[in-house]
C-alpha cells in the first residue's frame, strides 16, 4: 500500500533497537481517514476468504481490526494482554513475548467470543518476530477455528516473523513490508 509507505517516510520516527515509531497516526494517535482507507485494503485482499471474524491483540491492533471489521461486515474480538476481573468461564491463553516491551504475558479470550468452526483473520499493526502472531494462532488452535489468513499494516521483513508464519502456510499479507531501516539512511520498503 504506498500510501502507507509514504505515510512511514513523512511521519514515521526510527529509534534504537529496531523500533518504528508510527504513534502520531496509527497507534497512538490515529488518523481516521487513513485508518479507513487501511480497512478498505484489508477487506480488498481478504474479500473472497470466507472470513467470518476477525481477531487482534489488544491495544494497537484494535483500530485496525475495528476498520477491517467494518469494511468486511463481520465482528472482531481482541485478546486481552492483562487478566481482568470480568472475565470469566473458559479462557483461551497463550503465552506471547513482546518484542518492544521485553517481557512476556498472557493473552487471553473468552471461549464463548471464538466459537469452533468460525473462519477468522487476524490483523495487527506490526509484524516482526511473530511472537503475538503465534499466540494468537494458539488461540484460535484452542478454539477449533479456521485461519483465514493474517493482514498486518507493518511488516519489519527483516526480523523474520513473516518468513517463519509463511513457511507453516499461513497467508500474510502486509500493506507494507520493511527490508530494512536506519536512523541514517532511513526505511526500504520490498517491491
Amino acid at each position: 500500500m504506498r500510501a502507507l509507505e509514504e505515510k512511514i517516510c513523512r511521519e514515521g520516527q526510527i529509534l534504537p533497537g529496531n523500533i518504528l515509531k508510527v504513534g502520531n497516526f496509527l497507534n497512538q494517535q490515529i488518523d481516521t481517514a487513513f485508518l479507513c482507507e487501511i480497512g478498505r485494503e484489508i477487506a480488498r485482499l481478504y474479500r473472497d476468504a470466507g472470513v467470518t471474524r476477525i481477531l487482534t491483540m489488544e491495544s494497537s491492533g484494535i483500530a485496525i481490526a475495528t476498520a477491517a471489521a467494518i469494511e468486511m461486515g463481520v465482528p472482531f474480538v481482541f485478546a486481552k494482554k492483562h487478566p481482568a476481573i470480568n472475565q470469566n468461564g473458559a479462557l483461551l491463553k497463550a503465552k506471547v513475548h513482546s518484542y518492544t516491551h521485553g517481557n512476556d504475558y498472557f493473552a487471553t479470550v473468552g471461549a464463548e467470543y471464538l466459537p469452533a468452526g468460525e473462519r477468522v483473520l487476524i490483523v495487527d499493526d506490526f509484524l516482526a518476530n511473530g511472537e503475538a502472531l503465534n499466540g494468537m494462532i494458539s488461540l484460535l488452535e484452542q478454539a477449533g477455528c479456521e485461519i483465514a489468513g493474517v493482514a498486518i499494516a507493518i511488516e519489519k521483513q527483516f526480523q523474520g516473523g513473516g518468513d517463519k508464519l509463511r513457511a507453516r502456510g499461513i497467508r500474510i499479507e502486509s500493506l507494507a513490508r520493511i527490508v530494512s531501516m536506519s536512523e541514517t539512511e532511513g526505511v526500504r520498503f520490498a517491491d
